[in-house]
């Protein structure tokens, strides 16, 4: 409790116009962002946690409200711009990432991915949850596959296309792989843009493209295990799948976390600096996820077009599995820093 509110006021007042005069040089020179020194970091981050401290405790003062507003805009400034990156120290932020290709790749992605996880646990839960629906659908009721899928090639019997697939030996793509892929990445990078645009319905909008994405993958793959297709569906969605749904998964991860900042989650924080605490983990997130889905669209018009016995399903299942264990360690482990 403040006994003597000038004294205080005099006593702290030195400290918030450090912190302001700290927020105003980042935002005048931006390009200080992401490479402050650990003192100077962690000089930030105390005088942030003070200056909240003392808003919390000028609350008791009813009569001062434009103090507390004042202070109120200084505590909102130094939160958006301490959780907009990582830890403001030598690390790469969003912002000038793409300016250090290699730098942004190798730590900037992965540790925007692992501080927004609770995010993309949620995408994991939705399409699972839609993937239940949709195998649940088609066991019930195998004509609901020409309303759920979207795919003419999907509606038939599974052995009759596995039958033909391997009889082509991937003639019909031959002169078109080229044209194939870049129609595969088009359409896989505007899903991904729409589940990061669809964020700005508080998220609503990018549940409904996960879950509806689940309920083509679990009606999918409970059609061809029903059909006894296993290893032919493994061998056909691993290599490029392996790339394709985390993408999407990652796009629906960023339009979550817009989603999250919208709606605030009973935070005491202007929509603006939520926004903006968001903003550079949004760009990294989708860059990131776009460029995993040109990966997903090369392999898918040069390898899972081809099946046995041109390639043996087993190649192409270590493939995919390969492929999936590498992802996951690069978003797991690579940026930390070693001790």
């Amino acid at each position: 409790m403040i006994i003597d509110l000038a004294r205080f006021v005099a006593a702290e007042q030195t400290y918030w116009d450090e912190l302001e005069t700290q927020l105003d040089r980042l935002d005048s020179d931006r390009s200080a962002r992401g490479v402050l020194d650990l003192p100077r970091a962690e000089r930030l981050h105390y005088l942030y946690q003070r200056a909240a401290g003392d808003l919390a405790r000028l609350a008791t003062f009813s009569a001062e409200r434009e103090l507390r507003r004042t202070l109120g805009a200084l505590v909102a400034r130094a939160y958006a711009e301490i959780h907009a990156q990582t830890g403001l120290t030598a690390d790469a932020d969003a912002s000038g990432a793409f300016d250090r290709p290699w730098r942004w790749l190798a730590q900037t992605l992965p540790r925007t991915f692992r501080r927004r996880w609770r995010a993309f646990a949620m995408t994991l839960v939705i399409t699972a949850v839609g993937m239940g629906f949709g195998a649940l659908a088609v066991g019930i009721d195998p004509d609901a596959k020409s309303v759920i899928l979207p795919f003419a090639h999907l509606l038939g019997d599974p052995k009759d296309r596995v039958a033909e697939e391997e009889s082509d030996h991937g003639e019909a793509l031959s002169g078109h792989k080229a044209t194939f892929s870049g129609q595969l990445m088009a359409n896989n990078i505007k899903v991904s843009i729409l589940a990061l645009a669809f964020g700005a319905t508080w998220g609503v909008g990018t549940v409904v493209v996960l879950f509806y994405n689940g309920v083509i993958l679990g009606a999918v793959c409970f059609d061809y295990l029903r059909a006894g297709q296993g290893v032919f569906l493994a061998g056909w969605l691993l290599p490029h799948g392996s790339f394709e749904i985390p993408a999407i998964l990652v796009a629906g991860q960023a339009g979550l976390s817009l989603g999250g900042a919208l709606i605030g989650w009973g935070r005491r924080i202007p929509l603006r600096a939520r926004l903006r605490a968001v903003r550079d983990d949004l760009v990294t997130l989708i860059g990131g996820s776009a460029l995993m889905l040109v990966w997903a669209g090369i392999i898918e018009a040069f390898f899972s077009q081809y099946h046995a016995p041109v390639l043996p399903y087993s190649v192409k299942i270590t493939f995919g599995v390969v492929e999936l264990v590498a992802l996951t360690f690069y978003y797991t482990q690579s940026g930390k820093r070693t001790v």
